[in-house]
């Protein structure tokens, strides 16, 4: 079995193939023409728990060294179609990062969304590794993850046209640009065209829920003006997005009776679908001192995944 070298591994030519380096008296792992799959199945081996480079740097707190190599390791099995072993390798940079203890950083959370979307979009293995990518990223916060992660799967996911699981971590995120943009293609290609209103107003609500002001404004200012079958306003010609203008004003005022008014007036628009008027119960309590309600249900309202998350209007669709 080959032994790996600790600084990064790099892949070099040759006259003989490519040699996968890192230190001038280290033996190395050497894919050679025809035989590329063997030799990386054998740098899997060596980094399996208990039997190679990888965990001896653990033991010895190496965790920065073992990161470096396995993220290597995976992006090179990627780069080979060997999707078990990548996320094998993955896992492990993920185990890495939590035995350390290791404080979220920009650079690390982009390490882990490029493996992410390198994954296999079908695989149970990709639904593990963003489970628990996310619970390490929120530092023992017990929220649902860095809005920075949860950004970076929201482009990798949009770019799938997965735009359900997309929508919910733009949620999770801080990008409410990115967010609108990404609506504004779901519903002009999967949307009907009676609902282009109902896309957006579930996000605002949504944000707002999560008392993400900022986001729920710039996600609707941007979806009303980029979307082709909106009508410049404010006002608009659809009720609903007068509302939740209108709401988003209200927020600012923190006036109860005007919120209260407004609910009332817009009801017809609020019926068309069930879940509105709950968004509503819970920025009442947010946003104007809304006592809540014995039977609230809040914790259901935003899903705890994206599947539970995504928009039942669009589920057929």
């Amino acid at each position: 079995m080959p032994r790996l070298c600790r600084t990064r591994l790099a892949l070099l030519p040759s006259a003989s193939g490519l040699w996968w380096a890192g230190h001038p008296f280290c033996p190395v792992v050497c894919v050679v023409p025809g035989r590329p799959l063997a030799a990386l199945c054998s740098l899997r081996n060596v980094l399996k728990v208990g039997s190679g480079a990888g965990w001896r740097y653990m033991s010895q707190s190496k965790h920065a060294e073992a990161r470096e190599l396995m993220c290597s390791g995976a992006l090179l099995f990627f780069s080979h179609g060997q999707q078990n072993s990548a996320s094998d390798l993955s896992m492990l940079v993920l185990e890495s990062l939590e035995k350390a203890e290791v404080e979220v950083a920009d650079e690390l959370l982009e390490s882990l969304a490029k493996l992410f979307s390198l994954m296999d979009p079908n695989s149970p293995e990709r639904v593990a590794f963003v489970s628990r990518a996310l619970k390490w990223s929120s530092g023992g916060s017990g929220k649902l993850g860095h809005p920075r992660l949860h950004q970076l799967l929201a482009l990798t996911l949009w770019k799938e046209q997965n735009y359900c699981e997309s929508r919910y971590h733009f949620l999770h995120s801080s990008d409410g640009e990115g967010c609108a943009n990404m609506l504004v293609e779901y519903a002009t290609s999967r949307g009907f065209r009676s609902e282009v209103d109902m896309f957006v107003a579930q996000a605002v609500l949504q944000f707002l829920c999560l008392k993400n002001k900022s986001s729920a404004s710039v996600v609707f200012t941007t979806y009303t003006q980029k979307h082709p079958s909106i009508e410049s306003g404010p006002p608009f010609v659809q009720p609903l997005l007068n509302f939740i203008w209108f709401l988003l004003l209200a927020v600012d005022g923190g006036k109860l009776t005007v919120f209260t008014v407004l609910c009332e007036q817009y009801q017809p628009s609020l019926r068309r679908d069930p879940m509105y008027n709950e968004y509503l119960d819970r920025i009442g309590q947010l946003f104007f001192g809304v006592p809540p309600k014995q039977t609230s249900s809040y914790g259901g309202l935003l899903g705890d995944t994206p599947r539970q998350n995504c928009w039942s209007h669009c589920s057929s669709v």
